[in-house]
């Protein structure tokens, strides 16, 4: 008796994917380490200097994690209410956080109680950071107020009011200690001097900022808002570059890695994209909830994402030590034929091989038409994922069965929904995928 003949499945050509060398940079990381925190992950920032710590700040607490830690090995929870914008300091030692109750507190890394208090904000304080002098702290809240406070003396030096609404967007200038640039619910980003005490940039984003950032040389800015990241030149007068449109919600953050000055860009659309010099999107992170802030460490090493649902997730970079170790794993000893008969033992003319019978392993739906259930088999192919991943098989299935002459039997009896699923598969590969499926079917369904 003859054996079963599997289903001959006819792969299809796919379009070649351009591979460039930011590709198969951004492809090196491994599965993301998910790590769940007591809410949503508002702010992430790591540490300018080594061993790289990074601060992430949720609900009620800051929790500072090491590069290769799952758990935290330090905790700030000295908050009544919801935390914001936990920020390092230049040399790593201190960490500055606002707060809903519209306080603002600075820690020591190596403590736990608050060394400095900043009052003077009447509602909840978003945006908090460091001055590059590192003896000044820039605070922007919901009462439309920015602040700049003095650390040794914790008294307020400035306060500006030129915003309309919300403010939480804020970087301040490495390169100049007297800059600093806001974003605002009020559409508008805003360059400050503290020499004059007033704006002396102002670009309008036509939606409410979520976040501003500056490049290292500080000659281009970004900022993100709505669906749109816009980059300006601040060397013509915050003249805009480029707008970017390629999230499909509201892109919540934005940072910058450390080789190359890639942007990278966070969405609601529970999406990461990787820009390259030309703002063409080279690569891109898929996560399981809306994102809210991102950080990449300052050597590339981790991508940390901050989510909706409380989630972090954590991507390390894949060095040559890890994939050494994989393949030898991987590696298998020597085969029981090697140690009877030699590594290079090669038969004689005359010898008569004996292999081995090789077991087949069929597919559900073979094994349905190996049984002559025939409606099954074509049910199976027409499951969720099998026509939507993998259409072929759906094709491939569809012409075994005309090719039996069985194809009116497997489409008798159907109801509706199972029609109906079945032409939608045929009009939406109408064009993709082979006319012989089309006609097969259709020849078969109104035959009678």
């Amino acid at each position: 008796m003859a054996s079963f003949k599997p289903t001959k499945v006819q792969s299809l050509p796919k379009l070649g994917e351009n591979v460039t060398e930011d590709t198969l940079y951004w492809k090196n990381y491994k599965s993301p380490v998910q790590i769940k925190e007591f809410g949503a992950v508002t702010k992430i920032d790591f540490s300018p200097l080594p061993p790289h710590n990074y601060a992430v700040t949720a609900s009620t607490r800051i929790h500072v994690y090491g590069l290769h830690s799952q758990e935290p090995i330090r905790s700030f929870t000295r908050f009544r209410d919801t935390a914001y914008g936990g920020s390092f300091r230049g040399d790593g030692k201190l960490l500055v956080a606002g707060s809903e109750e519209g306080l603002i507190r600075l820690f020591d890394i190596s403590g736990r109680v608050a060394l400095r208090q900043f009052t003077g904000h009447s509602k909840a304080v978003h945006m908090t950071s460091f001055l590059s002098d590192g003896f000044r702290v820039v605070s922007g809240s919901d009462d439309l107020t920015c602040r700049v406070w003095d650390v040794p003396s914790a008294v307020e030096l400035s306060s500006i009011t030129e915003h309309t609404d919300y403010i939480r967007a804020l970087a301040p200038s490495k390169l100049n200690p007297d800059l600093f640039v806001t974003g605002s619910y009020d559409h508008t980003v805003k360059v400050f001097d503290m020499r004059s005490g007033s704006s002396v940039m102002t670009m309008q984003h036509s939606h409410p900022v979520e976040c501003v950032l500056l490049y290292p040389s500080e000659a281009l800015l970004v900022s993100t808002g709505g669906r749109y990241v816009k980059i300006w030149d601040l060397l013509k007068g915050g003249q805009e570059l480029v707008s970017l449109k390629n999230h499909h919600k509201t892109v919540t953050c934005a940072c910058l890695s450390s080789v190359g000055n890639k942007l990278l860009t966070g969405s609601l659309d529970r999406h990461v994209k990787v820009y390259n010099s030309s703002y063409k999107v080279v690569h891109n992170f898929d996560c399981d909830a809306s994102i809210l802030s991102m950080a990449v460490a300052p050597d590339d090493e981790v991508v940390a994402v901050g989510m909706t649902n409380g989630v972090l997730s954590v991507r390390h970079r894949k060095h040559k030590k890890d994939k050494e170790t994989l393949t030898s794993r991987r590696r298998r000893g020597p085969s029981y034929r090697v140690f009877v008969k030699g590594k290079n033992f090669v038969p004689r003319q005359d010898d008569f091989l004996v292999c081995k019978p090789v077991k087949q392993y069929l597919q559900k739906y073979d094994k349905q038409l190996k049984s002559f259930e025939v409606s099954k088999a074509l049910d199976t192919a027409l499951q969720t994922w099998t026509r939507t991943s993998k259409p072929e098989v759906t094709v491939a299935v569809i012409i075994e069965l005309n090719r039996r002459g069985t194809l009116k039997n497997a489409l008798a009896g159907r109801n509706e929904e199972s029609l109906t699923k079945i032409l939608n598969f045929l009009l939406n590969h109408y064009s993709k995928l082979s006319m012989l499926c089309c006609q097969i079917f259709f020849s078969g369904f109104f035959d009678e």
